[in-house]
Protein backbone atom coordinates (compact mmCIF):
# COMPACT_ATOMS: atom_id res chain seq x y z
CA UNK A 1 0.00 0.00 0.00
CA UNK A 2 1.08 3.30 -0.84
CA UNK A 3 2.82 4.31 2.32
CA UNK A 4 1.32 8.26 1.84
CA UNK A 5 -2.22 6.78 1.94
CA UNK A 6 -1.83 5.30 5.20
CA UNK A 7 -1.12 9.07 6.76
CA UNK A 8 -4.37 11.10 7.90
CA UNK A 9 -5.70 13.98 5.40
CA UNK A 10 -7.42 17.05 7.27
CA UNK A 11 -9.48 17.82 4.06
CA UNK A 12 -12.34 15.80 2.12
CA UNK A 13 -12.06 15.47 -1.13
CA UNK A 14 -15.11 17.06 -3.73
CA UNK A 15 -14.79 15.31 -7.19
CA UNK A 16 -16.28 16.66 -10.40
CA UNK A 17 -16.39 14.51 -13.03
CA UNK A 18 -17.24 16.22 -16.64
CA UNK A 19 -16.68 13.97 -19.60
CA UNK A 20 -16.53 14.62 -23.71
CA UNK A 21 -16.18 12.43 -26.28
CA UNK A 22 -13.54 12.98 -28.95
CA UNK A 23 -11.75 11.63 -31.69
CA UNK A 24 -8.31 9.49 -31.18
CA UNK A 25 -5.98 8.97 -34.01
CA UNK A 26 -6.53 5.06 -34.06
CA UNK A 27 -10.22 5.36 -34.37
CA UNK A 28 -11.40 4.94 -30.90
CA UNK A 29 -13.23 6.99 -28.59
CA UNK A 30 -10.77 8.98 -25.81
CA UNK A 31 -12.66 10.64 -22.90
CA UNK A 32 -11.88 14.42 -21.51
CA UNK A 33 -12.69 14.05 -17.93
CA UNK A 34 -11.75 16.22 -15.26
CA UNK A 35 -11.62 16.00 -11.79
CA UNK A 36 -12.29 19.63 -9.61
CA UNK A 37 -9.41 21.07 -7.63
CA UNK A 38 -8.11 21.43 -3.79
CA UNK A 39 -10.06 23.95 -1.43
CA UNK A 40 -7.12 27.13 -1.02
CA UNK A 41 -5.63 26.78 2.01
CA UNK A 42 -2.60 29.60 3.68
CA UNK A 43 0.34 29.70 1.60
CA UNK A 44 2.21 30.38 5.16
CA UNK A 45 5.04 27.37 6.28
CA UNK A 46 2.94 24.55 8.24
CA UNK A 47 4.49 25.14 11.58
CA UNK A 48 7.74 25.19 13.50
CA UNK A 49 7.64 21.27 14.31
CA UNK A 50 10.99 19.42 13.20
CA UNK A 51 10.13 17.75 9.35
CA UNK A 52 11.22 14.66 7.66
CA UNK A 53 12.48 16.13 4.54
CA UNK A 54 12.66 19.23 2.96
CA UNK A 55 11.73 19.54 -0.44
CA UNK A 56 12.44 22.24 -3.07
CA UNK A 57 9.57 23.49 -6.18
CA UNK A 58 10.49 25.45 -8.54
CA UNK A 59 8.25 26.44 -11.45
CA UNK A 60 8.02 28.30 -14.65
CA UNK A 61 7.40 31.29 -13.27
CA UNK A 62 6.18 32.32 -9.36
CA UNK A 63 4.19 35.50 -10.90
CA UNK A 64 1.53 33.29 -13.14
CA UNK A 65 -1.64 32.16 -11.92
CA UNK A 66 -1.63 29.16 -13.03
CA UNK A 67 1.59 28.23 -10.85
CA UNK A 68 0.06 30.18 -8.46
CA UNK A 69 -2.30 27.45 -7.91
CA UNK A 70 0.28 24.92 -7.86
CA UNK A 71 1.84 26.06 -4.85
CA UNK A 72 -1.60 26.24 -3.00
CA UNK A 73 -2.04 22.62 -3.78
CA UNK A 74 1.50 21.65 -2.87
CA UNK A 75 1.48 23.71 0.14
CA UNK A 76 -1.17 22.09 1.51
CA UNK A 77 0.00 18.73 0.29
CA UNK A 78 3.53 19.71 2.74
CA UNK A 79 1.10 20.79 5.75
CA UNK A 80 -1.15 17.04 5.48
CA UNK A 81 2.08 15.18 5.15
CA UNK A 82 4.77 17.12 7.85
CA UNK A 83 7.29 17.81 5.02
CA UNK A 84 8.62 21.67 4.41
CA UNK A 85 8.33 23.02 1.35
CA UNK A 86 11.01 25.69 -0.43
CA UNK A 87 9.16 27.26 -3.23
CA UNK A 88 11.45 29.79 -5.34
CA UNK A 89 11.45 30.54 -8.58
CA UNK A 90 11.88 33.68 -11.00
CA UNK A 91 8.44 35.70 -11.63
CA UNK A 92 8.66 35.21 -15.42
CA UNK A 93 9.71 32.36 -17.24
CA UNK A 94 13.95 32.35 -17.12
CA UNK A 95 15.87 29.26 -17.19
CA UNK A 96 19.06 30.97 -16.23
CA UNK A 97 17.32 32.35 -13.13
CA UNK A 98 15.72 28.64 -13.04
CA UNK A 99 19.59 27.01 -12.51
CA UNK A 100 20.38 29.91 -9.81
CA UNK A 101 17.26 28.51 -8.08
CA UNK A 102 18.36 24.91 -8.56
CA UNK A 103 22.03 26.16 -6.99
CA UNK A 104 20.36 27.97 -4.31
CA UNK A 105 17.89 24.95 -3.40
CA UNK A 106 21.43 23.01 -3.09
CA UNK A 107 22.94 24.64 -0.79
CA UNK A 108 20.28 25.07 1.23
CA UNK A 109 20.45 21.30 1.46
CA UNK A 110 17.33 20.14 0.14
CA UNK A 111 15.99 16.33 0.22
CA UNK A 112 14.41 16.56 -3.46
CA UNK A 113 14.54 18.89 -6.20
CA UNK A 114 10.97 19.34 -8.01
CA UNK A 115 11.40 20.79 -11.37
CA UNK A 116 9.21 22.62 -14.06
CA UNK A 117 11.66 23.13 -16.62
CA UNK A 118 11.88 26.03 -19.14
CA UNK A 119 14.63 24.29 -21.42
CA UNK A 120 14.47 20.44 -21.00
CA UNK A 121 18.41 20.39 -21.93
CA UNK A 122 19.65 23.63 -20.24
CA UNK A 123 18.80 22.64 -17.15
CA UNK A 124 19.57 19.19 -17.41
CA UNK A 125 23.22 19.85 -16.34
CA UNK A 126 22.73 21.40 -12.82
CA UNK A 127 19.78 18.51 -12.13
CA UNK A 128 22.60 16.48 -12.79
CA UNK A 129 24.70 18.02 -10.50
CA UNK A 130 21.79 17.82 -7.86
CA UNK A 131 22.09 14.26 -7.83
CA UNK A 132 25.77 14.03 -8.07
CA UNK A 133 25.38 15.42 -4.10
CA UNK A 134 22.43 12.77 -3.49
CA UNK A 135 19.69 14.95 -3.78
CA UNK A 136 16.43 13.45 -5.32
CA UNK A 137 15.59 14.98 -8.78
CA UNK A 138 11.88 15.05 -9.93
CA UNK A 139 10.00 17.01 -13.03
CA UNK A 140 6.21 18.10 -13.16
CA UNK A 141 4.49 19.99 -15.76
CA UNK A 142 7.48 20.41 -17.84
CA UNK A 143 10.14 17.43 -18.26
CA UNK A 144 14.22 17.89 -18.21
CA UNK A 145 16.30 15.45 -20.10
CA UNK A 146 15.82 11.86 -18.56
CA UNK A 147 19.29 11.58 -17.85
CA UNK A 148 18.35 14.26 -15.68
CA UNK A 149 16.27 13.14 -13.09
CA UNK A 150 14.34 10.07 -12.16
CA UNK A 151 10.40 10.90 -12.82
CA UNK A 152 8.26 13.26 -14.29
CA UNK A 153 4.76 14.00 -13.21
CA UNK A 154 2.75 15.02 -15.98
CA UNK A 155 -0.60 16.56 -16.16
CA UNK A 156 -2.04 14.57 -18.83
CA UNK A 157 -1.58 12.56 -21.51
CA UNK A 158 0.25 14.88 -24.52
CA UNK A 159 -1.39 12.81 -27.75
CA UNK A 160 -4.68 12.89 -25.64
CA UNK A 161 -4.51 16.91 -25.44
CA UNK A 162 -3.00 17.72 -28.70
CA UNK A 163 -5.44 15.72 -30.42
CA UNK A 164 -8.32 17.75 -28.74
CA UNK A 165 -7.37 20.53 -29.01
CA UNK A 166 -6.94 20.27 -32.80
CA UNK A 167 -10.50 18.83 -32.77
CA UNK A 168 -12.21 21.35 -30.89
CA UNK A 169 -10.51 23.98 -33.57
CA UNK A 170 -11.32 22.10 -36.39
CA UNK A 171 -14.99 21.69 -35.44
CA UNK A 172 -15.54 25.71 -34.90
CA UNK A 173 -13.57 26.13 -37.94
CA UNK A 174 -15.70 24.03 -40.15
CA UNK A 175 -12.77 21.63 -40.97
CA UNK A 176 -10.98 24.10 -43.18
CA UNK A 177 -8.60 27.58 -43.48
CA UNK A 178 -5.40 28.97 -41.63
CA UNK A 179 -4.67 28.75 -37.97
CA UNK A 180 -1.89 29.42 -35.35
CA UNK A 181 -0.62 28.38 -32.55
CA UNK A 182 0.89 30.18 -29.59
CA UNK A 183 3.29 28.18 -27.17
CA UNK A 184 5.07 29.78 -23.88
CA UNK A 185 8.76 29.15 -24.10
CA UNK A 186 10.66 27.30 -26.75
CA UNK A 187 12.51 25.22 -25.29
CA UNK A 188 9.67 23.64 -22.98
CA UNK A 189 8.97 19.74 -23.67
CA UNK A 190 5.51 19.87 -23.12
CA UNK A 191 5.17 22.88 -25.22
CA UNK A 192 6.56 20.28 -27.95
CA UNK A 193 4.25 17.50 -27.02
CA UNK A 194 0.98 18.67 -27.67
CA UNK A 195 2.23 20.97 -30.74
CA UNK A 196 3.24 17.56 -32.19
CA UNK A 197 -0.13 16.12 -31.76
CA UNK A 198 -2.08 18.78 -32.77
CA UNK A 199 0.16 18.37 -35.46
CA UNK A 200 -0.58 14.68 -36.23
CA UNK A 201 -4.65 15.18 -35.61
CA UNK A 202 -4.19 18.01 -38.64
CA UNK A 203 -2.46 15.90 -40.78
CA UNK A 204 -4.36 12.61 -40.18
CA UNK A 205 -8.14 14.26 -40.25
CA UNK A 206 -8.76 17.89 -41.51
CA UNK A 207 -6.36 17.76 -44.97
CA UNK A 208 -8.40 21.44 -44.97
CA UNK A 209 -6.42 23.03 -42.85
CA UNK A 210 -3.56 24.97 -42.31
CA UNK A 211 -1.19 25.62 -39.59
CA UNK A 212 0.59 29.06 -40.83
CA UNK A 213 3.02 29.90 -37.72
CA UNK A 214 4.13 28.84 -34.34
CA UNK A 215 5.37 31.67 -31.85
CA UNK A 216 6.97 31.08 -28.64
CA UNK A 217 5.82 33.59 -26.17
CA UNK A 218 7.78 32.68 -22.76
CA UNK A 219 4.95 32.45 -20.91
CA UNK A 220 4.21 35.88 -21.09
CA UNK A 221 0.97 38.02 -21.23
CA UNK A 222 2.11 40.94 -23.04
CA UNK A 223 4.40 39.03 -25.56
CA UNK A 224 1.56 36.71 -25.89
CA UNK A 225 -0.98 39.76 -27.09
CA UNK A 226 1.84 41.34 -29.25
CA UNK A 227 2.05 37.95 -30.74
CA UNK A 228 -1.30 37.90 -31.98
CA UNK A 229 -2.17 41.16 -32.95
CA UNK A 230 0.52 40.63 -35.50
CA UNK A 231 -0.48 37.26 -36.70
CA UNK A 232 -3.68 38.97 -37.58
CA UNK A 233 -2.23 41.48 -39.54
CA UNK A 234 0.20 39.23 -40.91
CA UNK A 235 -2.26 36.69 -42.54
CA UNK A 236 -5.76 38.21 -43.45
CA UNK A 237 -7.47 34.67 -44.30
CA UNK A 238 -6.62 33.81 -40.58
CA UNK A 239 -9.58 31.69 -38.75
CA UNK A 240 -7.94 30.33 -35.77
CA UNK A 241 -5.54 30.24 -32.81
CA UNK A 242 -4.71 28.06 -30.53
CA UNK A 243 -2.71 28.56 -27.17
CA UNK A 244 -1.15 26.00 -25.61
CA UNK A 245 0.04 28.26 -22.26
CA UNK A 246 -2.45 29.66 -19.67
CA UNK A 247 -1.50 33.34 -20.49
CA UNK A 248 -1.33 32.78 -24.30
CA UNK A 249 -5.05 32.00 -24.71
CA UNK A 250 -6.54 34.69 -23.30
CA UNK A 251 -3.98 37.33 -24.68
CA UNK A 252 -4.79 36.17 -28.02
CA UNK A 253 -8.69 36.32 -27.65
CA UNK A 254 -8.14 40.00 -26.26
CA UNK A 255 -6.05 40.49 -28.86
CA UNK A 256 -9.09 39.07 -31.00
CA UNK A 257 -11.63 41.40 -29.32
CA UNK A 258 -9.69 44.63 -29.67
CA UNK A 259 -9.27 43.97 -33.73
CA UNK A 260 -12.98 43.34 -33.62
CA UNK A 261 -12.70 39.78 -35.17
CA UNK A 262 -14.82 38.24 -32.32
CA UNK A 263 -16.56 35.58 -33.99
CA UNK A 264 -14.64 35.55 -36.90
CA UNK A 265 -11.44 34.02 -35.52
CA UNK A 266 -11.71 30.63 -33.55
CA UNK A 267 -9.73 31.01 -30.24
CA UNK A 268 -9.08 27.50 -28.19
CA UNK A 269 -6.48 26.49 -26.10
CA UNK A 270 -5.17 25.82 -22.55
CA UNK A 271 -5.95 28.58 -19.51
CA UNK A 272 -7.67 28.93 -16.27
CA UNK A 273 -11.60 29.32 -16.04
CA UNK A 274 -10.92 32.71 -13.85
CA UNK A 275 -8.45 33.98 -16.62
CA UNK A 276 -11.01 33.07 -19.51
CA UNK A 277 -14.53 33.42 -17.98
CA UNK A 278 -14.67 37.29 -19.51
CA UNK A 279 -14.12 35.97 -22.83
CA UNK A 280 -16.60 32.90 -22.71
CA UNK A 281 -18.89 35.22 -21.17
CA UNK A 282 -19.23 37.36 -24.18
CA UNK A 283 -18.78 34.89 -26.72
CA UNK A 284 -15.16 35.78 -27.82
CA UNK A 285 -13.95 31.74 -26.78
CA UNK A 286 -16.28 28.43 -27.05
CA UNK A 287 -14.69 26.24 -24.98
CA UNK A 288 -10.93 26.44 -23.18
CA UNK A 289 -9.25 23.48 -21.77
CA UNK A 290 -7.25 23.05 -18.61
CA UNK A 291 -6.82 20.24 -15.69
CA UNK A 292 -6.54 21.51 -11.74
CA UNK A 293 -3.31 23.09 -11.22
CA UNK A 294 -3.63 22.52 -7.45
CA UNK A 295 -3.82 19.12 -7.42
CA UNK A 296 -0.79 18.83 -10.31
CA UNK A 297 1.26 20.69 -6.60
CA UNK A 298 -0.78 18.09 -4.35
CA UNK A 299 0.14 15.53 -6.10
CA UNK A 300 3.71 16.50 -6.88
CA UNK A 301 4.50 16.88 -3.45
CA UNK A 302 2.69 13.24 -2.75
CA UNK A 303 4.70 11.98 -4.93
CA UNK A 304 8.19 13.26 -4.11
CA UNK A 305 7.56 12.55 -0.40
CA UNK A 306 6.95 8.35 -1.34
CA UNK A 307 10.21 8.83 -3.38
CA UNK A 308 12.13 10.05 -0.02
CA UNK A 309 9.74 6.74 1.82
CA UNK A 310 11.32 4.69 -1.11
CA UNK A 311 7.96 4.24 -2.20
CA UNK A 312 7.78 3.92 -6.13
CA UNK A 313 4.21 5.78 -7.77
CA UNK A 314 2.19 2.31 -9.14
CA UNK A 315 -0.17 2.14 -11.99
CA UNK A 316 -4.36 2.56 -11.29
CA UNK A 317 -3.02 3.79 -7.47
CA UNK A 318 -5.39 5.83 -6.31
CA UNK A 319 -3.60 9.22 -4.51
CA UNK A 320 -6.25 10.76 -2.19
CA UNK A 321 -7.52 14.51 -3.33
CA UNK A 322 -5.94 13.54 -6.25
CA UNK A 323 -7.69 10.69 -8.04
CA UNK A 324 -6.12 7.59 -10.26
CA UNK A 325 -2.97 8.21 -11.82
CA UNK A 326 -1.49 6.48 -14.65
CA UNK A 327 1.99 5.28 -14.79
CA UNK A 328 4.57 4.52 -17.84
CA UNK A 329 7.52 3.54 -17.43
CA UNK A 330 9.12 6.49 -15.61
CA UNK A 331 6.22 9.01 -16.22
CA UNK A 332 3.61 9.30 -14.15
CA UNK A 333 0.08 10.62 -15.56
CA UNK A 334 -2.26 13.00 -13.46
CA UNK A 335 -5.67 12.39 -15.24
CA UNK A 336 -7.33 13.98 -18.27
CA UNK A 337 -8.30 17.68 -19.17
CA UNK A 338 -11.83 19.29 -19.12
CA UNK A 339 -13.57 21.66 -21.01
CA UNK A 340 -14.58 25.06 -19.66
CA UNK A 341 -17.70 26.61 -21.66
CA UNK A 342 -20.16 29.69 -20.76
CA UNK A 343 -22.26 26.93 -19.25
CA UNK A 344 -19.63 25.53 -16.73
CA UNK A 345 -17.28 27.88 -15.94
CA UNK A 346 -18.97 29.55 -12.97
CA UNK A 347 -18.95 26.10 -11.13
CA UNK A 348 -14.86 26.62 -11.04
CA UNK A 349 -12.89 29.06 -9.12
CA UNK A 350 -8.86 28.75 -9.75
Amino acid sequence: MNTYLRRPVLIVLLLVLFTAACRSGDGTQYKVIYSSGIDPQPSAEASEAPYAYTIGMVPKATENSYFNQVEDGAREAAKDLGVKLIYEGSPVADTEQQIRSIRNLMARGVDLLAVSANDSQKLAPALKEAQNRHIRVITWDSDAARYSRELFINMVDPETLGRHLMDALAMQMGEQGQYAILTGTAGASNMGEWVKWIKVQNEEYYPRMTLVQTVATDDDSQKAYSASVKLLQKYPQLKGMIGSSSVATPAAAQAVLDGGAAGRIHIVGLSTPNLMRPYLNNGTVRNVTLWSPKKLGYLTMVLANNLLDSVSPVNGETIRNVGEIRVKDDTVIMGDPLDFTKANVDEYDF
